[in-house]
């Protein structure tokens, strides 16, 4: 039982140490502290059974690789270039403005899209709704729903095409706000 209070303060002061210092290296090379946030719990997540089991002889260092490397992929994935100038670097408070404007266009186009299922007629939607959510095959709709494959295929369709008319007609969310937050 002493075995393990020893590895757990071992592990804990580490993160003590070093999570204030790593998500600002963090930040710097992605330039984006809700990115750097991710990347060092990650990093965390992955050194830690190495503190655990002592067999990191720098923990501390094998911390920042790991975090290092793992930002590395996530702009790889991204595709942009890791230095950041100094004229890249935003005001935190600037940065959050377009992820409001995102989330309220995203809930409007999701109430948008909610109305336009709401509307469907009851076959379709049921067929819709089984198909997108619960991810059945239109083999697994029919049986459910005693009826013949052919009928699911022609409700499934339909139901897409009465969505697509329907949202086409409706206005885009939030046309305003996102023309004023791009640059």
């Amino acid at each position: 039982m002493p075995d393990n209070t020893p590895k757990s303060s071992d592990f804990a002061s580490l993160y003590r140490g070093t999570i204030g210092p790593l998500r600002r290296y963090l930040a710097r090379l992605l330039g984006n502290p809700s990115d750097a946030q991710d990347v060092a719990h990650d990093a965390y997540l992955r050194v830690y059974p190495k503190v655990q089991d002592r067999s990191a002889l720098k923990p501390e260092a094998v911390l920042y690789t790991t975090a290092r490397r793992l930002a590395i992929n996530r702009l790889k994935r991204r595709q942009i270039s890791p230095v950041a100038t100094n004229n890249d670097q935003v005001d935190a408070a600037t940065t959050a403005i377009p992820g409001v404007v995102q989330q309220v266009v995203a809930r409007q186009e999701l109430a948008q899209l909610e109305q336009a299922i709401a509307q469907l007629p009851e076959g379709c939607r049921t067929v819709l709704l089984l198909r997108k959510i619960e991810l059945l095959s239109h083999q697994e709709i029919a049986d459910r729903l005693d009826i013949a494959v052919s009928t699911v295929e022609k409700q499934h369709a339909r139901a897409l095409r009465l969505l697509r008319a329907s949202l086409a007609r409706q206005p885009a969310a939030g046309p305003s706000l996102t023309s004023e937050a791009r640059p």
